[in-house]
């Protein structure tokens, strides 16, 4: 096997052991989502499984003498000088350097929503903690009570009794 593909099967198998599926899964909410989710880890079980069984081996050595004995040594010896002369280039990675600037600004881009997503999760949740206690209270609150927490609701109603504006 050529030094490239054991490499390529390595890096594959040790960023299979680095995913969290299980946090990565936790995460979903749809059954679609699942349904996805659960392809594409399937997917990628299967990919690495190839790269693990088919690359990650050794080719059996060619037994030269065998053939020898069939065909002759003339025409063996030729398959032979020709068979050792095959140079496999090696794999020069051009796209990773394209990308990566191009991923790393993507980080950050995603980080940036991570941090404005649970700011507004926490201020979603404030609210609902508030219009929760408005909900229990609602029946015995006086108007008073109500305008103290929404002091432009006051200043509005104010408004337009100050200007004589009744709504009809």
């Amino acid at each position: 096997m050529s030094g490239a593909g054991k490499k390529v099967a390595d890096v594959a198998f040790k960023a299979s052991k680095d995913i969290d599926w299980e946090g990565m899964a936790k995460l979903l909410v749809s059954d679609a989502a699942r349904k996805e989710f659960a392809n594409l880890r399937r997917t990628f079980d299967d990919v690495n499984s190839t790269l693990q069984t088919k690359f990650s081996q050794e080719p059996e050595p060619i037994d030269w003498e065998y053939y020898r004995k069939g065909i002759g040594s003339r025409l063996v010896d030729m398959y032979k000088e020709a068979y050792e002369s095959i140079e496999i280039p090696k794999f020069v990675d051009t796209v990773t350097p394209q990308y990566k600037p191009k991923f790393d600004a993507l980080l950050v881009e995603l980080k940036e929503a991570e941090e404005k997503s649970l700011k507004e999760s926490e201020r979603l949740e404030k609210e609902i903690a508030e219009v929760q206690e408005l909900k229990q209270k609602i029946s015995t609150m006086t108007a008073d009570e109500y305008f103290a927490k929404h002091p432009e609701l006051k200043k509005k109603f104010d408004d337009e009794i100050r200007n004589d504006n009744w709504g009809y």
